[in-house]
């Protein structure tokens, strides 16, 4: 047998690389019949995440001029694939290239999965460069008018952020298929190009359940739940397109910001008809969280309790712990904190920020302060701005200004910013407590000075206990400054 070319690659692991191992030193002791590129493939499919037995075979591949022999030209774009696609889906794209350029000098024995997964490793190398190589070549070699390797194109643009170069390729393809539609309107959603990503679904000839979450979720996180949930209706009312748990994923958040109780007990009882309420925790999670966004705690409690124990995750019940803290039942979001603790989860620094805000609304002040001394001391969680936030919104709600103010002064600089401030600026304007009041401001223009209400909220209290002419100065101080005011507007 020649020289190993990569004896880098000739490590195994316990398993795999022991049969593949002996599986090429029986072949080497046959020079004159050479590995059949079935049986190589075969060893491939059987361990594609194995870096080693991967590479070893690419050595065998190379060393034993394996691509000299042509009574195995039918099997030799399986073998061919194969090592591509575990260098595509594995952790060293690079190499796919590689091999591909040295199998090019013996044999063109590829087809449309070849360059599906040289594309996918281009992706993976998030690199436009190698993809629109194979761009070229593909086009050459007259896969230009293959639909599979034209989507592929059109994915691999997309992924790269090249929407300009997706957008040329789908419409110069002759003929596209469902997929097709689905990664140009999905890879547009995903960027951000909402109004050309429902333009393409508009002009899309069959819509799928695929194009119309992808449009649905964009809405959602876009902030625009109106038409998300529109879309919705007019997937299943008039396209008669199933949903799935995923398109439920999508919906949910909409139907919480529109506070649509309706709605959010029609996708519960369509949920428990399909099963996805049973089957998928993230459907039954969300739900439980839209219950809550809605108004209706009462549901969102119970559905909770609904939930088996051993299907509830940390996110259930963070999840029932931030209900009942916007609804302001701080006693109810301490004892499910307490016996989801019981249970064995370990809150994480959103439950304990779900926590804080319960604790905040409820009035219950030792209580927040505890659990705050339990996130540093036993869960050993980092602090971060959100918490210190709550904090000191809990104990300037409380009245508790000397120390809501001390906490503001112990949060790190590198994580201090202006709201916390202004939380308790705000705290000293409902209690009236002018020295702090100054002393806040101070710090608050410090930081920034452009912000008018500040200026209005502290000539606010001082005109609330008598300091008129301190007052009148700071509202000067807000012209002088040119600082921003918000305009007031009415609600009718």
């Amino acid at each position: 047998m020649k020289k190993i070319l990569f004896p880098k690659y000739c490590k195994f692991g316990p398993t795999t690389a022991g049969s593949c191992k002996r599986f090429l030193r029986f072949s080497s002791s046959s020079p004159s019949l050479p590995s059949h590129p079935r049986h190589l493939a075969s060893l491939l499919l059987k361990n594609p995440a194995s870096r080693s037995a991967t590479q070893q075979i690419h050595s065998h591949i190379l060393s034993s001029g394996l691509f000299l022999y042509h009574n195995f030209t039918s099997a030799y774009p399986l073998l061919i694939n194969t090592l591509l696609r575990c260098y595509s889906f594995g952790d060293f794209p690079h190499e796919a290239f590689a091999f591909y350029k040295h199998v090019r000098r013996y044999s063109h024995s590829f087809d449309s999965f070849t360059y599906f997964f040289l594309l996918h490793a281009s992706i993976a190398l998030n690199s436009i460069n190698p993809g629109a190589q194979i761009h070229s070549l593909t086009h050459k070699l007259g896969f230009h008018f293959h639909v599979y390797v034209q989507t592929a194109l059109v994915n691999m643009y997309i992924a790269c952020g090249s929407l300009v170069l997706a957008l040329n390729v789908f419409d110069e393809m002759p003929h596209r298929n469902s997929v097709t539609w689905n990664v140009m309107i999905t890879g547009l959603a995903k960027w951000g190009e909402l109004k050309l990503a429902r333009s393409m679904f508009d002009q899309m000839p069959e819509p799928t359940v695929v194009s119309c979450t992808a449009i649905i979720d964009v809405y959602s996180r876009m902030n625009q739940p109106q038409e998300a949930v529109a879309l919705f209706r007019r997937m299943v009312v008039e396209d008669l397109i199933v949903p799935t748990g995923i398109t439920l994923l999508a919906i949910f958040p909409a139907v919480s910001v529109l506070g649509d109780l309706k709605i959010c007990q029609s996708l519960h009882a369509y949920g428990d008809k399909k099963g996805f309420n049973a089957s998928d925790i993230r459907v039954a999670n969300s739900l439980l969280d839209s219950y809550a966004k809605c108004g209706c705690i009462e549901s969102a409690s119970r559905f909770f309790e609904e939930i088996p124990a051993q299907r509830k995750n940390l996110v259930s019940w963070t999840s029932i712990i931030s209900g009942f803290a916007m609804h302001g039942m701080g006693k109810e979001a301490v004892e499910n904190f307490v016996s989801m603790e019981k249970v064995g989860f370990k809150p994480n620094r959103v439950t304990f920020l779900s926590i804080f805000n319960a604790c905040s609304h409820g009035g219950l002040i030792d209580e927040g302060l505890n659990f705050f001394g339990k996130m540093i001391d036993e869960y050993e969680i980092a602090v971060d701005i959100k918490h210190y936030g709550c904090l000191i919104d809990m104990l300037g709600r409380a009245g508790r200004l000397e120390e809501a103010e001390k906490m503001a002064l112990e949060i790190p600089c590198n994580i201090v910013n202006v709201v916390i401030w202004r939380t308790l600026l705000g705290a000293c304007s409902f209690h009236g407590n002018v020295e702090m009041g100054e002393r806040v401001t101070k710090k608050v223009l410090e930081m920034e000075r452009g912000y008018g209400g500040d200026y209005v909220l502290m000539s606010n209290i001082l005109a609330g206990v008598g300091r008129y002419s301190d007052a009148e100065r700071m509202r000067s101080l807000l012209d002088e400054r040119n600082a921003f005011k918000l305009p007031g507007h009415s609600l009718v």
